[in-house]
């Protein structure tokens, strides 16, 4: 008697398309003898099959279990169904209509594809495009759901015969691999601006000829532009930027391998791991002492920030002998998001770059390079950016579909329905136009991809933030909600951490600039927050922020703010005071006076800003955090000394305060005794460190709470967040701190997610 057969349907949602998956499935079924069809549909793939029970059931089990390396599997549904007969199995044209899967992100270039891309037998050998089911562009080109070729920026180039046969190959790894190519049918590669055009090969060798000789390229990428430039030519760094206008802010370095990388910084296997995985981000890692590359790379910076390859055209472009090392920034001009668009990338950047290496692959999304580094063995997520959106965060209750945009700086946006978040990629300071519509364009690309209509936004509670305006002209008519900065700031490491909606915490904000409930500016609070509300426990004193970003810009000017307000006279063996000119500190002596100009604010950025000034490491800044990073190098370069000492006042009926004041007599009396300023400089860090440890006793005593969350981001600086960790957990805490989002504003939707649903 033949064996029973049976008919199920299963429904996957996840990360299912884009991944392999319905290859997977069809090699799967095909292996255990099952007949029936599979089918990307707007919420994932479907899946009916028929034949013997225990095969079927093997299936589902590999289904949830065993899928193809990049997916990720949210549920498997199973429905038994009447069985029908039939005979093999076959791919479905996907299927239209209402839903929400997940979108891949774009993966950096397989490890099959890099020895396909050496082999000179190969039909793709040194084919800047080769990509497979397995790697290669996601996101940037995905232009709606479902994932097949059409709903992507591939689909204006048909595919050769060669490339066909692949794509329909059940045993091929380019089997239904969507942006499938070949040198006879895909992208053509093109170098321009400089010379005789060049195309293809020639375009590449060109390409490494100028940067060779010390010029600037624009290269096309996934997600957009790269700047790059030789990196150990101090004079082809400088130039860039010089013409960048960049300050001093660091630029990133793409390095050959990881053994190049091992030459330049220190770092350990899982800092390895991340360097050299899927994703390839910028990671910051410790210089390793000399190593060759430029000094204008990242001056003033103990740390490197370097990325491997993740493109074939970048690893042609670093194949060369005598080129390791490049420099690879974001294609913009300073403020502006960066430049995807070709006709575009020849005008913006036309000051800059001395030729354009670029290809006719459309970029449908702009997504720049996501950056971390390591706290204590643990990933600290600066840029949540390629390689990780357009993937949603689980939430740890249901919301109704909602938006969140976020704050002005590093600014992401979210949408929001059920159990999940999704995040955009980073799209930068909203301080410029372009970046606002660059706004407008992301959150109108994820309500494509996750087909979630937002009911309601909710937006930071600065009336005068440029997201908050956005927010407000595009509600539609729908409900504007606004969040607390810091609030949010907590709610974003709970939410990250799974914390319910009747959990309490003692939450721990430090940054730059967040408006405050009573008007003046916060950034050094501790909050006793759930979700639903928070009570302000303590905060950093108050002191004249005088003239705003004149003195965000000018640290010497935050340290005469907190001189004055110590009672320190201003005299000119301070280095902050010598370093402001006599004309403005009359000025600045008459705000701080009368309050002509100035604003309160509690920020703990602001006084790591004035400790630099004062040690004089950095009186004016570039770009921000500049001071506070220095401050920290030199920090990191002593062991750790006593800590100075904050006075914790405790008003009646009110927040306790932080009183700065002492901390900045004790570095004056410092620096007049010849202390060194990295002396001062990490008895500072220590100081703050052992503030929050003291803090967060003193909330404890009164309300019993024992986790602690570290959010802001002046938790970037991975000194101050190691030391402030290890002195919570020996005092019996549990330590809650970022891991999946950014600490810093880049996080800030996720936040006002979870605090604006409550509403």
């Amino acid at each position: 008697m033949a064996e029973q057969r049976i008919r199920s349907r299963f429904e996957v949602s996840g990360l299912v398309q884009g991944v392999g998956f319905r290859p997977f499935v069809y090699v799967t079924a095909s292996e255990l003898g099952l007949t029936g069809n599979v089918a990307n549909t707007p919420s994932g793939v479907v899946i009916e099959v028929e034949g013997a029970p225990a095969a079927v059931a093997e299936l589902g089990h590999r289904l949830a279990h065993a899928p193809p390396p990049l997916a990720h599997i949210e549920e498997v549904t199973e429905s038994r169904q009447p069985p029908r007969g039939g005979t093999g199995f076959s791919i479905e044209d996907s299927a239209a209509g209402e839903g929400r899967t997940l979108a891949s992100p774009d993966v950096a270039t397989c490890d099959d594809c890099l020895r396909e891309l050496a082999d000179p037998d190969d039909r793709r050998h040194r084919h800047p495009f080769i990509t497979c089911t397995n790697c290669g562009p996601r996101f940037t080109i995905i232009t709606r759901l479902p994932y097949d070729r059409a709903a992507t920026t591939m689909a204006g180039f048909a595919m050769c015969d060669a490339c066909r046969q692949e794509y329909d190959n059940p045993a091929d790894r380019r089997f239904h691999a969507q942006p499938i190519a070949c040198r006879d049918c895909g992208p053509t590669l093109e170098l321009v601006g400089y010379g005789p055009r060049a195309e293809g090969d020639d375009a590449v060798c060109r390409a490494r000829d100028l940067l060779a000789q010390g010029l600037i390229l624009a290269v096309k990428g996934l997600g957009g532009y790269h700047l790059a430039c030789d990196a150990r030519n101090e004079t082809a760094v400088a130039e860039l930027r010089r013409r960048k206008q960049r300050g001093d802010k660091p630029f990133a370095v793409m390095v050959r391998s990881a053994e190049v990388a091992e030459g330049l910084v220190t770092m350990g296997e899982a800092e390895q791991r991340l360097l050299t995985g899927h994703r390839k981000p910028i990671v910051l890692l410790p210089r390793a002492g000399p190593q060759g590359l430029a000094p204008s790379v990242a001056p003033g910076n103990p740390d490197l920030g370097l990325m491997l390859p993740y493109t074939p055209l970048h690893v042609l472009l670093l194949e060369a002998p005598g080129t390791d090392a490049l420099v690879m920034t974001s294609g913009n001009l300073s403020g502006e998001p960066i430049v995807t668009d070709d006709d575009a990338a020849r005008e913006r950047l036309s000051t800059i770059a001395d030729a354009w290496l670029r290809h006719d692959r459309p970029i449908h999304v702009p997504c720049d390079d996501s950056v971390a580094r390591f706290v204590t063995g643990v990933e600290l997520p600066l840029r949540r950016s390629r390689g990780h959106a357009p993937l949603p965060v689980a939430l740890p209750f249901e919301v109704d579909p909602v938006l969140a945009v976020g704050a002005d700086l590093k600014n992401t946006c979210a949408l929001a329905s059920g159990r999940y978040a999704w995040l955009s990629q980073h799209i930068g300071d909203l301080d410029d136009l372009a970046t606002q519509a660059a706004l407008t364009a992301s959150e109108t690309h994820l309500e494509e991809l996750t087909g979630i209509r937002p009911q309601a936004l909710v937006a930071d509670a600065h009336p005068g933030y440029r997201s908050s305006r956005w927010a407000r002209e595009h509600a539609g008519g729908r409900e504007v909600r606004t969040v607390q900065h810091h609030h949010a700031h907590v709610a974003s490491v709970m939410g990250e951490h799974g914390l319910g909606n009747d959990d309490t915490v003692i939450g721990v904000a430090f940054d730059g600039t967040g408006y405050g409930t009573d008007g003046a500016i916060w950034g050094g609070e501790v909050l006793v927050a759930g979700y639903k509300s928070f009570r302000r426990a303590a905060h950093l004193g108050y002191v004249p922020l005088a003239g705003g970003d004149a003195s965000v810009l000018r640290p010497y000017r935050m340290a005469l703010a907190h001189l004055w307000a110590a009672g320190i006279a201003w005299s000119d063996d301070i280095a902050a005071v010598a370093a402001c000119p006599k004309t403005e500190r009359g000025v600045l002596a008459h705000q701080l006076s009368t309050g002509l100009g100035c604003v309160p604010t509690s920020s703990m950025g602001r006084l790591f800003d004035a400790v630099s000034s004062l040690v004089g490491v950095r009186h004016t800044v570039d770009y921000e955090a500049e001071a506070a990073i220095e401050l920290e190098s030199l920090a990191r370069s002593v062991p750790v000394p006593d800590p100075y000492r904050f006075e914790i006042l405790a008003p009646h009926g009110g927040p306790a305060i932080a009183d700065p004041a002492p901390v900045l007599r004790a570095v004056v009396d410092d620096l007049r005794r010849g202390q060194p300023a990295a002396h001062v400089a990490a008895r500072f860090h220590a100081g703050v460190a052992t503030l929050v440890a003291d803090l967060a006793d003193q909330e404890r005593r009164q309300t019993g709470l024992d986790v602690v969350v570290l959010a802001g981001g002046v938790f970037q600086n991975a000194l101050l967040l190691d030391s402030s960790t290890q002195l919570l957990e020996a005092r019996g805490f549990t330590v809650l701190r970022s891991r999946l989002l950014p600490p810093h504003d880049g996080g800030i939707a996720f936040g006002q997610i979870l605090v604006g649903s409550q509403s």
